[in-house]
């Protein structure tokens, strides 16, 4: 198992692409994984707070994902407990009108399988948004449709909407999730960190 950490943390494969985008940043990747992980949260990208502070998930977002997991900020943060990776290790930027440019395909070409290698204790995987579940789950179609199968999906792996103050209605329209889904999610959660 090679340890790739140092030669994605010094990627920069999108410095052209950020650099044209509205927000004409630097590649910042995020790294946030270690060998011992038990839990992998798979998410998107980085947004631009997480960018500027070099923590994922370190937003309002962040804050409504560890409720929905039942975990703290100091077990959440734990490298040997958590692996975070993103579909995109950089913040993809905006575009002209503001809004989230997607993560670029070529950083989970080019990273992913290798960091995924270096994960081989993962119990539980929680996949965030459309592009995780893409990646990871066979014959994904549709967010709504793969939160809701929860059951069908291989055992240790829930779907998650992204946590995003964006996805309020989403929550309001779908009640199931918070009364099916999480409780099961944050079950799972106490189970791999007390196994």
């Amino acid at each position: 198992m090679k340890d790739m950490r140092d030669d994605l943390r010094a990627c920069t494969l999108c410095a052209d692409r950020f650099a044209a985008t509205a927000t004409a940043h630097r590649p910042n990747p995020i790294v946030w994984f270690a060998p011992k992980a038990r839990i992998l949260i798979a998410s998107q990208a980085p947004g631009l707070r997480v960018h500027e502070a070099n923590t994922p998930f370190w937003d309002a977002s962040g804050q409504r994902l560890r409720a929905w997991l039942g975990m703290d900020e100091d077990t959440f943060y734990d490298r040997n407990k958590v692996a975070i990776l993103p579909m995109g290790f950089c913040f993809p930027g905006y575009d002209a009108k503001g809004s989230d440019l997607p993560p670029p395909p070529v950083c989970a070409r080019t990273w992913r399988a290798d960091a995924l290698a270096m994960l081989p204790d993962v119990r539980l995987t929680v996949l965030i948004g459309g592009y995780a579940m893409k990646y990871h789950l066979e014959g994904f179609t549709k967010v709504t449709e793969a939160v809701a199968g929860w059951r069908d999906h291989p055992t240790g792996v829930f779907c998650l909407p992204h946590p995003s103050w964006r996805n309020t209605g989403w929550l309001k329209k779908n009640p199931w999730f918070a009364a099916d889904v999480l409780p099961r999610l944050q079950g799972a959660v106490k189970e791999v960190l007390n196994g």
